[in-house]
Order: structure tokens, then sequence, then C-alpha cells
């Protein structure tokens, strides 16, 4: 379902009983009203909600249909194919009108039939297909490829669960499976015709095709069904529609009747309940082999199911495989996908009859690789004995794929022990284990960081050696965000001032938002942009309530982190330092404190014991200081649950204070720093990731820097006693710890947090004691900008104008130009 047509009026092709009456609002609400009746099968009297919503959504789905099918009148001459584990979507129903241009269309349709478009859209559950910032970095990728009419195909597993459901049970994070497909998805095409033959297991055989010639072919030992399920994704005024290519896993058998009929009617079903588990829950806990095994078959399941497909799909409009990479580019989002490089060439070898070295060309010309890491941890290796147990086959590749390398290296002068352990794909140090990124990394025709500071780290650290052999293959490719998603839709009062300060131009080219900085200092903008940002505050403030029970003050500077919660990412850091600022007040209560409420929110991995207690503690803080009458009116502490796309939506446009205080050197763009800004957010953070970016853009006086920078951080790294001593240097954050370990915090379990407090003071791996006194020198300047109004504004309005540049728009055309090879029209 891809095409392009420059008409958002088309033929209505949506129902026999359709009639157009050239009134769009008119006929958009026959549309959902014959939706309602005719597919969900409900009349308006006894609709809920998630009615309303499904027969919306069909409604504007068919309108998509009709402008993807006015643009297949041709084949593209080349098109990405973007592979991704995680696509984090969201809600689509407000993207789809936003870019068809029917928000009012669709809310007047709804009033018409005495329903409000608020409630249906908040009747959509969040398609929770990803964790965080990669997923939700491959959605934007989406739309802005969409909009730009890049012919494109995403790939990824449709997830009966996605990531789970976060609750909180006295402050500790619980889990339970996200249901979104309860209902069904009314965006959704199922592709029944489109299924491939996913193998596991097995051996491999060799037979002679000719003199010298040795043809070798895998024999899996199970195998199972991978069925598409399409989402279109329609662009900004619907000119192009893009798909998202999803893969459901099913057992070749659904049913062993025999093995049922005798009476093991839960082992007739086994089978079944294996392969469904591969496409059931989103990153399964791999604490256990069983969790290893069933992560290593999600990735093969569907990077394989995607190459079957887009070769499947080369063939029949090109004929010749050969061609591959002058009508495709195949990106891998991380390394999740990384076992594309042995896959494509087992096609090749296997089903298609190539030579080795023809195989590799086209695979190493056809595909490219993003990192999104530099932690060892994040890195993915797998032990070697998994993949020859699982995909011998492709170990097998693997095993020749580096056995070349090396050779080469060794003809190349560089083959010591030491240089061919630093390059080659298995590293030996502690058992075998293959370097999934050091794979993609040889198979990719370039490979990008997503940061200046990220990519310059990639040539230096992880990839170094790599980096040496082919000093030309690491290029940067900046992350951007959707604008019409993350302004447009997220903050229409926003959005409004920009068309009004600019012109409608605005909404169609982004670079243009940064002429807003002509109105910084007009006391009347500003008065309107800071009216804005209460509203916003003001709904916020509800939905707080609503959630968690807890009062805010709307007027209180909303100082906001929203991340998936990681040790790099130290919500530790600020949980201390809001520790520390309650001491403070309590200590001198008669200071004109700036009223402040800290807002937390980000799901921790099941098995991430450190991670869960953070929020634990950050939810015991909470107890405590919004308690504390002292402390009232000047600071309350909240931890909003199941952190979600739409609660983002929600939370960013009424954010003051951008927290992005990630250890320097370690996070490798971040995207919510990018949204929060675009939306007036002021950030404080390390010089880490595109944080370094966007203080050259918005300027170093218009963003609150602290800590060590990242070759600082390995500097004090290598000294020995580094937390010890800045502990000791330090009595504000000595007090904070000692309150904490001390169970002030926890008095029903004093000994509860000591597991942090001892990791600080012993080992401390991301400094949050080497960049706690800093990090308090800059909340103070925070203080004292808040206290001027004027200048805070003036900053704030400053930050929107110039996150122009970091439109995934722009994202996008770079991509397409340095590495994909397709001309952006």
């Amino acid at each position: 379902m891809t095409g392009r047509t420059e008409r958002t009026g088309v033929p209505d092709r949506r129902s026999p009983t359709a009639r157009l009456s050239g009134d769009p609002v008119a006929d958009l609400r026959e549309a959902i009203l014959a939706k309602l009746t005719y597919v969900i099968g409900k009349s308006p009297r006894t609709a809920r909600d998630r009615d309303w919503f499904a027969a919306t959504a069909l409604a504007l789905r068919d309108r998509v249909v009709d402008a993807c099918i006015d643009g297949e009148s041709s084949t593209p001459n080349k098109r990405v194919y973007y592979l991704s584990l995680e696509f984090l979507i969201g809600r689509l129903l407000s993207d789809a009108m936003n870019n068809l241009g029917l928000v009012e269309t669709t809310r007047a349709a709804l009033r018409d039939l005495g329903i409000d478009l608020g409630d249906v859209e908040a009747a959509e559950p969040d398609a929770a297909l990803g964790n965080g910032g990669l997923g939700r970095l491959a959605a934007c990728f989406m739309e802005s490829m969409a909009s730009l009419s890049i012919p494109a195909i995403g790939y990824g597993i449709r997830y009966d669960h996605g990531l789970f459901r976060q609750t909180l049970e006295d402050g500790w994070q619980k889990e339970a499976p996200e249901t979104w497909l309860a209902e069904g998805n009314p965006w959704e095409f199922a592709r029944p015709e489109a299924t491939y033959t996913i193998g596991f297991g097995g051996h491999v055989t060799m037979s002679s095709i000719s003199e010298g010639m040795i043809r070798r072919q895998w024999h899996p030992a199970e195998t199972v069904r991978a069925v598409a399920h399409d989402v279109p994704v329609v662009g900004w005024r619907g000119r192009h529609v893009n798909t998202l290519r999803l893969w459901k896993a099913e057992a070749e058998t659904a049913l062993e009747l025999e093995r049922f009929n005798g009476g093991d009617h839960v082992g007739a079903v086994a089978g079944r309940a294996r392969a469904e588990a591969i496409s059931r829950v989103l990153y399964p806990s791999d604490s256990s082999a069983e969790g290893q095994e069933l992560r290593l078959r999600q990735e093969y399941f569907f990077t394989s199911a995607s190459l079957q497909d887009l070769v499947r799909r080369h063939v029949v409009e090109r004929g010749d495989v050969r061609s591959l990479p002058d009508h495709a580019a195949i990106q891998l989002n991380d390394t999740h996908p990384a076992i594309a490089v042995p896959e494509l060439m087992r096609l090749l070898l296997e089903d298609h009859g190539f030579n080795w070295e023809d195989a590799w060309y086209v695979t190493t010309h056809t595909l490219g690789y993003t990192n999104h890491t530099l932690l060892p941890e994040a890195l993915e290796t797998w032990p070697v004995e998994l993949l020859e147990r699982v995909l011998p086959r492709h170990m097998q590749i693997i095993y020749l794929i580096n056995w070349m390398h090396l050779e080469e290296q060794g003809k190349q002068g560089r083959g010591s022990a030491e240089q061919l352990a630093a390059v080659s794909l298995i590293d030996e140090s502690h058992g075998k284990r293959v370097r999934m990124g050091h794979l993609a990394f040889l198979g990719a025709r370039r490979v990008n960081g997503v940061s200046a500071l990220h990519t310059d780290l990639m040539r230096t650290t992880v990839f170094k050696e790599l980096h040496a052999l082919d000093t030309d293959k690491i290029v940067n490719k900046t992350n951007g965000i959707t604008f019409r998603r993350w302004l447009h839709n997220a903050n229409p009062e926003l959005t409004a001032l920009a068309v009004e300060a600019l012109g409608p131009e605005v909404l169609d080219t982004p670079a243009l938002l940064s002429t807003l900085a002509d109105v910084a200092s007009d006391a009347n903008f500003q008065s309107r942009y800071s009216a804005m940002r209460r509203a916003r505050k003001i709904a916020l403030a509800q939905v707080v309530a609503d959630r968690t029970g807890i009062a805010i003050d709307p007027s209180a500077l909303f100082d906001v982190q929203i991340k998936r919660i990681h040790e790099y990412k130290r919500q530790l850091l600020n949980v201390i330092e809001t520790v520390a600022l309650y001491q403070a007040i309590k200590a001198d209560p008669k200071k004109d404190w700036t009223p402040r409420v800290k807002i937390f929110g980000g799901k921790a991995a099941p098995s991430y014991v450190q991670a869960k207690l953070i929020i634990k503690l950050a939810c015991d803080v909470a107890k405590v200081v919004n308690a504390d009458p002292d402390v009232a009116g000047r600071l309350k502490v909240v931890f909003l649950p199941n952190y979600s796309v739409s609660l983002a939506e929600t939370i960013i446009p009424a954010a003051d204070l951008s927290e992005q205080i990630s250890t320097a050197g370690m996070e490798a763009s971040g995207t919510g720093n990018m949204k929060l800004a675009l939306n007036g957010a002021l950030t404080i953070g390390t010089l880490d990731g595109a944080n370094i970016e966007i203080r050259d853009h918005v300027g170093p006086e218009n963003i609150f820097i602290f800590g060590l920078d990242a070759a600082g951080v390995q500097a004090r790294l290598a000294e020995p006693g580094y937390a010890a001593a800045a502990i000791d240097s330090s009595p504000r954050l000595k007090a904070a710890l000692d309150l904490i370990a001390g169970g002030a915090l926890s008095p029903e379990e004093p000994a509860r947090f000591h597991p942090i407090v001892e990791d600080l003071r012993h080992n401390d791996r991301y400094l949050v004691t080497a960049d706690f006194d800093d990090y308090w020198r800059a909340q103070r300047a925070v203080d004292g900008a808040w206290s001027n109004p004027s200048l805070w504004w003036r900053t704030a309005i400053l930050n929107t104008a110039r996150m122009a540049w970091f439109s995934s728009d722009r994202s996008m055309r770079e991509y397409a130009d340095d590495i994909w090879g397709i001309r952006v029209p």
C-alpha cells in the first residue's frame, strides 16, 4: 500500500450506500454512521465511545485507501525498507485527521451525531509497539517519509500485547499485558496472501552442483508462518501513503487433531503456543535461557519475513534480484535486525543460486545500519552455541564472513592476535559470542550515528578498529521528530500562534518556524504564549489528579523527566536533588523558594531490579514531600504511571523544564529533548547526545548545561575513589544520601534503599555523585530565570523557534541523499 496523489478530494469508493452531497461534513457524517451500522453493527443509541472511534477510523481509513489507490499508477525507481523491532506509533486517529486536513470536519461530523471528538480520540488504545526513543523515532521517520513522498515500507512485529501496562502498587512497578488489540485494530489490513515460512533449528546438507561448486541447503526442524498485517501511513495533506507491515506469528498447524482426539487437549496446541509466542510480547525478559532464545527467534522471524517479502516484490517488479541495490535501500534500525546480513546472503545463495561474491556485493550495497547505543550491554551479542542450535545455516555464513574478513586483515598487515580480536565477529573474551554490531557494520554500505557526538564516539570507541578499516563508512544523521505529531497535534494552541505570526506556510515548511524568533521579545506575544502554556498545565494538572490523586498548582514550575527508566538516564540524580531541595526548604522555610512540581514518567524493564528500585524511591520521596506542610506550595513530586505516546502528548506541551541529564557520552541522541524544546520547555542537561546540537541551535544562554563532558566522564572514571571523594566534598549530597540510607523515606523498611546508596558510594558508574553539585547549581539558575517572566518566556519562544532544524523531514532528506540514493521530490 504505497501510493501518491496530489489531491485530498478523491472519488468515493467507500460504500455502495454512500452518497456524496458536496458537503464534506455531511459526507463524513454519513460515512461514519454507515461504518457504525454496517461494519460495527451498532446503532447510535447503543454505541460506546470505542465503537464511535472504530467507525470514525474506518471512515478515515477509506479516504487513506482512496489516496493510496490513486497513487499506485507506477512503480517507484527505488524504495526504502525500514526494519525495526519497535514502532511506537501510539494513537493514529489524530495523525490521520491532521494529515488529511480533516480535524475540524471530523469534529463537526461527530458533533452533528451528538458525539465529542475528544471522547472518540481517548477511546483509541495506544499501540504500544515500542519501548521508547527507538520505536518513536521509527514512527516519526515513517510519517516523514510519507510526507516527503519517499516510497517506503516499514517492517516490524504485530505484538499481541506490546510493551507491558505499568501500574504502581505502593510505589512498586507492576507489569500487566497491554491489551491494545483486544477489540481489533481498525487501521490495519490483514494480508494472508503475504505469508512466509520461517525456519528454526535443523541441519545443513551439502551437495555438489558442478566441478568445484558445493551448494549448502538448510533443512529447518521447525517452521512458523509469518502473516502480514498492513497499517497505512498517510503523509502531510494526504499526498502520499506508505505502509507499515507488521508480522504476526502463526503455527503451520493450528491443532494436532489426532493428539487432541486422543485426550491430550493441551499438548495438541503446544506447537501453536510456541509459534505464537514469537509475536506475543515486546521484549520478553531475557534473564533466562528461554527468554534469550525467544528474543533471538523474534529478531530472526521478522527479519526473515521482511527480506523474503521485499525480495519477492523486487523480483515481481524487476525480474532480476541482481539489481536489488539499484532499487531497494534496506535500513536496519539498531542491531535487532542485524541477522539480515547472513539471512540475505542465505536467500541469495540458496534460493537464487548466487555465488558468494555476487551475494556479498548485493548484500553490502543494499543494507544500511543505524547504531543507537554505545553501551556495551546494549550492543547485542549472541552465544555461538545458541546461534548454532537455532540458526545453524546462519552461523555457518557468519563464520565464513568472519574468516574472509580476518584473512583480508592479515593481507593488509593487520594480522596480530590483538588486531584480529578487535575486529572479529566472534568475541572470545568471555565464551564465544557473535557481535551483532560488528556484523551489521561489515554488511552495511553505510553506518550512521544519530547525533554529532554519538557519531564521533562511534569512530573512537565501539567501532574504533572497524572505522580504521573504512574511514568513509560511518556518517552522522542527527535524529529528528515529526512536527505534525509533536506540534500540530500535541499543541494546537501553539500551532495556531505560529500560524498567526508567520502565516499558514509554516505548516508545510518546518524551517519557517525559525522566524518566530523575531517576536520572542514582543510583550503581547509573550503574554499569549504564556497563557497557552498555562492552559496546557491546567489540563495536565487534571490528568495528574485523575491518575494519582495528587493536586498540583499550574502556576508552579513544571519540571519534567519522562523517559525509559535506566541508570544512565539518571532519574536517580533528579530524585536525589529533589531530596536535597526538600531538605533545603525544610531548613529555611522563609526563603523565597521557586514553587516547583517534579513530574516523572517512564517504565523499567521487568528484570531491571535497580531501575525498579529507583521508581520506588521516587514514589517514596513523593509520599513524604507531598504530605509535609512545611514545603506545601513550594514542592510537589509526581510519578505518572504507564507512560505512553498519548500521555506524552499531554505532558510535553505543559512542561516548563526538560530534564535531559544522562551521563555524557551514553545517550546516543534523544528525541524527547527535541519534543520538549519545540514546545517551549527550557532544557537542563549535560553535553550528551543531541543536547549539544540543541545548545548550538538555541544558543548557550538559552539552555542550562551542567556536568562533565564525555571526555571528562572517562577521565573521572579512571580516578580511584572518585565517588567517595565527591560525596565527602559535598555536604548537601552527603546529607541527602544519609536521609535516604537512614530509612526516613521508608520507615517500614529502613534498609530498602541501601543498594542504591551503597552503589553510589562504591561504584557510581554513571557519575551521579560527580555531577551532583553542578546539577544543583544549574537548578538554582533555573529558579533565577523563572523569577524573571519576561526573560523566561523570551527564552521559551526562542527554543520553539530554533528547533526548526530538528524536524524528521530534515533527517529523512539527509538519509535519502547520503545513504539511500533517493531523490526527494
